[in-house]
């Protein structure tokens, strides 16, 4: 299995100073950042584009960025989030015309591919085009909001998950994004995830006025994930 990755969401970060509290995450050991893009039009919510991901790579922000796009059709806007810095872009199956076609369009543009399972969603997809994936995303809420509760039904589907991973010999992430805390994180890890989203979990932590607030419960996660395994 893949090294473990912390990737929290900027959807709960203080967009008033996102780049420095970025840098926080960061520096208190994040691995990634990760960017729930929303429509309000697949999702009933409304948040960022390519320019806040421009703007964090202007800020000096060099962690790899993790784009879920939550938007229909998608194949419109991947170019402009790879020219923005973005690291890897998902999607979710369903907004897309043809599978294969926005994957490779993710590729082409210089990002790793992913792809998207709200809870309810089978795996038919999966099954078709895991040789040309990068990464796996499990939505754990219904998308569209931050501070939702985990649905507990998507352990049995990450274990399924990560059975088709290790059949395929593929070196592919499976990510895991929704409801993610100290409480539910160790048997997350123990279900097959190896890249965790945390948003409210870590950027509602400590004291705004700590420059280190995120250390503890970074450091608290890593330690869950530690003992799962």
């Amino acid at each position: 299995m893949k090294q473990d990755l912390i990737a929290p969401s900027i959807l709960s970060a203080d967009f008033a100073k996102l780049g420095e509290d970025v840098e926080a995450v960061i520096a208190s050991g994040a691995d990634m950042v990760h960017f729930d893009v929303m429509d309000n039009h697949y999702v009933p919510n409304l948040t960022i584009g390519p320019m806040v991901c421009q703007a964090l790579r202007s800020h000096g922000i060099q962690a790899p960025i993790d784009v879920h796009l939550m938007v229909k059709p998608v194949d419109r806007i991947i170019p402009d989030f790879a020219n923005a810095g973005a690291t890897y872009i998902s999607f979710h199956p369903e907004a897309s015309a043809h599978v294969d076609r926005t994957l490779q369009l993710i590729r082409d543009n210089g990002c790793q591919p992913g792809l998207v399972f709200n809870p309810a969603t089978p795996l038919d997809s999966l099954r078709y085009a895991i040789h040309n994936v990068d990464m796996i995303l499990l939505m754990s809420v219904n998308p569209g909001f931050a501070g939702q509760k985990f649905i507990s039904t998507t352990l049995e589907k990450l274990m399924q998950v990560r059975a088709m991973i290790d059949e395929s010999g593929l070196e592919i992430r499976l990510e895991i994004d929704g409801g993610v805390n100290l409480e539910n994180i160790g048997a997350i890890a123990q279900a097959g995830a190896d890249t965790f989203v945390a948003g409210s979990a870590v950027f509602g932590a400590g004291n705004d006025s700590d420059p280190n607030r995120y250390d503890s419960v970074i450091g608290q996660l890593r330690t869950a994930i530690a003992q799962a395994r």
